[in-house]
């Protein structure tokens, strides 16, 4: 695979993307209520299915690989998880119990695939698990401490605990097991006692902001949350934190690509690389993109910003063209890891496109 991929697949924004097992294709958000698979064709994307059954903008979507299923979340405070017919070939939607009464803002689901959990402005998160007497899916609510909307989140390996960071904040650690559906898991630095709504860890990101961004470790040792402080906190618990503080714009999304290696990204337009050095310090490490953009520094914030109040347009400040000298031409919403060997990250953003990049390893 080449360096990156570069991808337009939509005029408009792109509010979230997931790919299926096997990267053949893609599930997009494009910023409205419709969501969009596109299948991979030689070194292009074509549009296979549109999914239309929420009623308001579609704000975040997930692809179980092992299952095969694709669960979305909205403003319309619905979620539906979509089971593709091998007859039909169509996708065909379950209606969740979510049971919010704000707009559902995130979607993941769990490593074992069995559950997934919804984030909500409703100061609630959405724990969904398969009812199979009634064949649908319903939900138990974590409420405990939240404050404001919840933005974020991911899971831990072990399929019970539950990341979640928002706008009150803070990031928190929860514990999502359901009886019945989960098994005891064995002890982590998080804890051991585990029923369901336990707070394993309460954090915030040190200069204050919402919580945009929030990943476990592949280990699950460590917690790494980002967010309106374009900061990047790396929580080792019980022994060590790390604040890496960056230059630029806020950051929206971030991801660990090992163990040594988290991607993050927001509104600066470029992923960057962060790097730990001697264990648990973090520092910045490089910019992820082929543009002439090297660095995120504050000099080139202040210059855009500058040209915006002169002209009403952004201008890069070599060429003189309105174009920005980075591959994303806008905000960066959403950064996932791409494949099993953690060697390439892809990122969705304002400008429509999707990009998959290679991640060196040093």
């Amino acid at each position: 695979m080449a360096a990156q991929e570069v991808h337009q697949l939509n005029i408009g924004p792109l509010t979230a993307h997931a790919f299926n097992k096997d990267r053949t294709q893609v599930a997009i958000c494009p910023n409205n209520n419709e969501v969009q698979i596109y299948q991979k064709t030689g070194n292009s994307w074509n549009l296979l299915h549109s999914l239309f059954e929420h009623d308001k903008l579609v704000t975040s979507i997930d692809w179980a690989p092992e299952s095969n299923r694709i669960v979305t979340c909205s403003q319309d405070r619905n979620a539906y998880v979509w089971n593709l017919d091998s007859i039909t070939n169509k996708w065909k939607p379950t209606l969740v119990l979510l049971r919010i009464n704000r707009a559902a803002t995130c979607v993941r689901w769990s490593p074992n695939e069995d559950k997934f959990a919804v984030a909500s402005g409703a100061r609630a998160i959405a724990i969904c698990y398969f009812e199979g007497d009634n064949d649908w899916w319903v939900s138990k609510h974590l409420k405990k401490s939240i404050r404001s909307t919840v933005l974020c989140l991911d899971w831990h390996p072990n399929n019970v605990l539950l990341a979640a960071g928002g706008a009150d904040f803070k990031a928190r650690v929860f514990s999502a097991f359901i009886k019945g559906v989960d098994k005891k898991p064995p002890p982590t630095v998080w804890g051991d006692k585990l029923p369901f709504n336990t707070i394993c860890g309460e954090y915030s990101n040190g200069s204050g902001g919402w919580i945009h961004g929030v990943a476990f470790s592949p280990s699950g040792d460590a917690l790494a949350l980002c967010g309106q402080d374009a900061q990047v906190t790396v929580i080792y618990p019980g022994k060590h934190t790390s604040e890496i503080k960056l230059s630029g714009l806020p950051l929206l999304s971030l991801v660990w690509v090992s163990e040594s290696r988290i991607v993050a990204a927001g509104f600066d337009c470029t992923p960057v690389l962060l790097e730990a050095k001697d264990g648990l310090n973090w520092q910045f490490s490089k910019v992820i993109d082929a543009g002439k953009k090297k660095t995120a520094g504050e000099a080139t914030v202040l210059n855009r910003f500058r040209q915006m109040d002169k002209r009403g347009i952004a201008l890069d400040s070599e060429s003189g063209n309105a174009d920005l000298a980075t591959v994303h031409q806008n905000t960066i919403t959403l950064v996932r890891r791409y494949d099993e060997s953690h060697d390439h990250v892809s990122t969705s953003g304002v400008d429509g496109r999707l990009i998959i990049w290679g991640i060196k390893h040093t």
